[in-house]
């Protein structure tokens, strides 16, 4: 069954790929080449950008009363996720040293870039820090819980989950003793 599993994963895998590189293909017409990490224009385009961008009276204006009713709200959600951000930085920088597990790169799940898109207004650039910055420490924490559960009880759950972490699909089967006690090592070697 593993070797089953294992190329319907393959397969995932793969199809991923193909997705990533329609997007890269489809992304090609905004006319920009990523030059150190950062999205730089074709000539040009940042004036069209530009001309497109909504003031912040007009969209002020333009809001809907509920959306500006819910900003505090929105925005106040941005103290626990800074405590997570924290509090997971220092469980992981003693917890993984101690356990040998390579720590998890804060930079390849925080990503904050859009604010630089000429064509947004100044509300719209902090809404899109917030929203990079919130799904950015969600996924960071989501990978630290994942290698934390991998190093200690690496066994898939009875019943089916929606949206399992990526390191999931490794764990021993629910019920498997054998292969839990054969495998604890394997499986902690792995995120050396």
């Amino acid at each position: 069954m593993n070797e089953e599993l294992d190329r319907l994963f393959a397969r995932i895998h793969a199809i991923e790929d193909e997705i990533e590189q329609r997007l890269a293909t489809h992304r090609a017409k905004f006319k920009y080449q990523l030059t150190k990490g950062k999205a730089v224009f074709e000539a040009g385009v940042e004036h069209v950008h530009r001309r497109l961008r909504t003031s912040v009276p007009r969209y002020l204006r333009e809001a809907q009363l509920k959306h500006i009713v819910l900003a505090p709200v929105i925005y106040a959600v941005l103290i626990p996720l800074l405590l997570l951000d924290l509090s997971l930085s220092i469980y992981q920088w003693i917890c993984f040293s101690v356990w040998d597990i390579s720590r998890v790169s804060r930079r390849d799940y925080i990503v904050i870039d859009r604010h630089r898109l000429p064509y947004l207004n100044v509300i719209e650039k902090m809404n899109c820090i917030y929203c990079g910055y919130a799904n950015g420490v969600l996924a960071y924490s989501r990978e630290i819980v994942g290698r934390t559960e991998q190093y200690w009880c690496p066994i898939r759950h009875a019943t089916q989950i929606r949206g399992p972490h990526s390191r999931y699909k490794n764990f021993v089967d629910y019920g498997d003793a054998e292969g839990y006690r054969t495998r604890l090592d394997e499986l902690r070697a792995k995120l050396r």
